[in-house]
């Protein structure tokens, strides 16, 4: 066998090794072989100002051709000349002439092959990073599920296969204890490109999280029949969804909870015990408010639009449960809603109309009086009125709602 032959037998060889790539790692063909045709005509250029030490770097540049069904090589000399830009300040490179020359056995030795395979596999590695990136790029809000691997004090990785994801601290939930080598599911909240590949953050203490994950335990709810109007989320502890229907005959509750809490049950498990109200969404504000309390019976809303905030009235049995410990249960409810919630038990709401009316001097005294501040079982005291954390809600044009609560 003649060298001819040997040479083109091996440059067969580096075309199958290209078209391997793209099978086993999913990168096109072209763009590997268009990342080796640059790798050899930078080689190429270093080895050709070697063998020409007097040439001018900045007057040539090299093109280099690889044929894709032989892998037979091509080059070009460039002749480039500096030209100065309309704006007179900067300047470009143009090519004002090129000659093919002889790709000598010299060239294709062991220098020109591992310069080469260098820039080859750097070349690659870019492109894989790009593919990465790309495929993740668009999917801020979606869930991915990963295993714990790495974990520090201020983070922990994920492996989600081709690419790692950072768990920050901030976006872990304290009471999660997360274990080497387990599987869990978290909400991608950004992706950037950076040095060494794509940077995915994700979150476990996400309100979105919630949701997507109903998405995907509720048919219903991709269906487009359900929806989700808006999430509250104590992360770790307590949360609560508010969803409707587009069909009269569906019932967006029954269809979130699921037969015999099957579909809320895989949401729970999820998110290791976090508990989760589904309450049904009204846009009738004092009706949607009284929703959002529950388990807790309301006997009563009264909203003011002005002020942007719902006076909840309800039995004194009642009044705990809808407060909820240390607040949470009424609080949740005010995200939920977008209304601050002041919640009054029947007797106190008495005891307020039957008070004097007091000068002005006095009224903030007296409204700190009955502001319900209500003993918990246990002794622990829970602050209804400084539920508020809520943005103020729109203005509704439903007449039978002075206000329409933010999704």
């Amino acid at each position: 066998m003649g060298r001819g032959d040997e040479e083109r037998e091996v440059n067969q060889e580096v075309i199958q090794a290209l078209k391997e790539l793209e099978r086993e790692r999913g990168i096109a063909f072209e763009t590997i072989l268009a990342s080796l045709e640059e790798a050899l005509a930078s080689a190429f250029k270093a080895w050709w100002k070697q063998q020409h030490p007097d040439l001018d770097e900045e007057s040539f540049g090299v093109r280099a051709k690889l044929d894709a069904d032989t892998g037979d090589m091509e080059v070009w000399l460039q002749d480039l000349v500096e030209v100065e830009d309309e704006d007179g300040e900067t300047t470009h490179t143009e090519v004002t002439g090129e000659q093919p020359v002889e790709v000598t056995d010299e060239f294709k030795g062991r220098i020109g092959a591992q310069t080469a395979k260098q820039v080859i596999f750097q070349k690659l590695r870019d492109a894989e990073r790009d593919m990465t990136y790309e495929e993740f790029a668009d999917r801020e809000g979606d869930v991915v599920t990963g295993i714990v691997q790495q974990q520090e004090r201020r983070y922990t990785l994920l492996d989600l296969g081709k690419v790692e994801a950072l768990l920050p601290q901030a976006e872990q939930v304290p009471s999660e204890a997360l274990r080497h080598g387990e599987r869990l599911k978290a909400f991608i909240t950004e992706v950037r490109r950076g040095t060494k590949g794509p940077q995915i953050v994700v979150s476990r203490s996400h309100p979105g999280l919630l949701k997507k994950l109903f998405e995907m335990e509720v048919p219903e709810i991709e269906e487009g029949i359900v929806t989700i109007e808006a999430v509250a989320r104590e992360p770790g502890h307590r949360s609560k969804i508010a969803v409707s229907s587009k069909e009269p005959g569906v019932d967006p509750v029954g269809a979130c909870v699921g037969p015999k809490g099957s579909r809320v049950r895989m949401v729970v498990n999820e998110l290791r015990g976090e508990k989760i109200d589904v309450v049904p969404f009204s846009l009738n504000s004092p009706e949607f408010v009284a929703n959002a309390l529950q388990p807790a019976k309301v006997k009563e809303v009264r909203v003011d639009p002005d002020t942007a905030t719902a006076l909840v009235v309800v039995p004194d049995y009642q009044l705990s449960l809808a407060i909820g410990k240390e607040g949470q249960n009424a609080r949740l409810a005010a995200r939920l809603t977008g209304w601050r919630v002041d919640i009054r038990s029947e007797t106190q709401l008495a005891e307020a109309s039957r008070a004097p009316a007091a000068p002005p001097e006095a009224t903030e005294a007296e409204e700190e009086g009955h502001a319900a501040e209500t003993e918990e079982p246990g002794g622990e005291a829970s602050e209804v009125d400084s539920v508020s954390d809520a943005p103020v809600p729109a203005k509704s044009t439903d007449p039978s709602a002075e206000e329409t609560p933010k999704g």
